[in-house]
């Protein structure tokens, strides 16, 4: 696995804006529907160790960059995450402002914060910014701009159950809101997250607990298919 380097604040704010300005021209793509697809396949039983329900603790986070969050019960941390709904949460961690930037362009905030229970992949900052340098600025402008291509790439990020960790390692994939699914694997101190491009995020702080789901930062933006 490639090192994951230290999470830095520095910069954030300016890439967050950057990515302001690049949504503004995009509409509102269809809501997130209430209920999980049925699905006639048995879910499979949780490793040992897994919340039967997927629910953590603020003391079952892990991950590499855990200690970069906000601690004890400041905004952003896993203590105060705990009492809010997973959107409230993302839209309070200092690391995720792109990611909150997008979410709202998109009307998804209240949809993820109404969900009973879910699990999200949040990108963090970098992770963007990343992001738009590998895909160029005339292919990322386009991708921002259309509400249906923006919907379904934050949409590929939401799992409508609430896993934790040995939950994803048990399932081995799982189908995404989006419709896609995402290739999980155990990896020491992290998960590999693998799309269906190929593209593998690594779970930078995981187990975050919220009220209504079980929040997983990763340091890339995933999609179900190539731009």
């Amino acid at each position: 696995m490639r090192k994951i380097q230290r999470l830095r604040l520095v910069g954030t704010v300016v890439s967050a804006a950057a990515l302001a300005v690049a949504l503004a021209a995009c509409g509102t793509p269809a809501p997130i529907p209430s209920d999980e697809p049925a699905t006639s396949t048995p879910a499979a039983a949780p490793a040992p160790g897994a919340s039967p329900n997927g629910v953590t603790k603020p003391t079952d986070v892990f991950g590499p960059a855990c200690n970069e969050l906000p601690q004890a019960g400041e905004p952003g941390s896993a203590v105060r995450d705990a009492t809010i709904p997973v959107g409230a949460a993302i839209a309070a961690n200092p690391l995720l402002r792109s990611l909150t930037v997008a979410l709202k362009k998109a009307n998804l905030t209240d949809t993820l914060n109404q969900q009973k229970d879910v699990t999200v992949f949040a990108t963090y900052d970098r992770g963007f910014t990343n992001f738009q340098q590998n895909m160029g600025p005339d292919r990322y402008n386009a991708l921002v701009a259309d509400q249906n291509a923006l919907g379904d790439v934050l949409k590929y990020h939401v799992v409508v159950k609430r896993y934790d960790r040995a939950g994803l390692v048990a399932a081995g994939s799982v189908t995404t809101l989006q419709g896609g699914s995402v290739k999980i694997k155990d990896d020491g101190d992290t998960l590999n997250i693998t799309d269906n491009t190929g593209v593998t995020a690594h779970v930078l702080c995981g187990n975050i607990p919220t009220a209504n789901g079980t929040l997983f930062l990763v340091d890339q933006v995933m999609q179900p298919k190539n731009p």
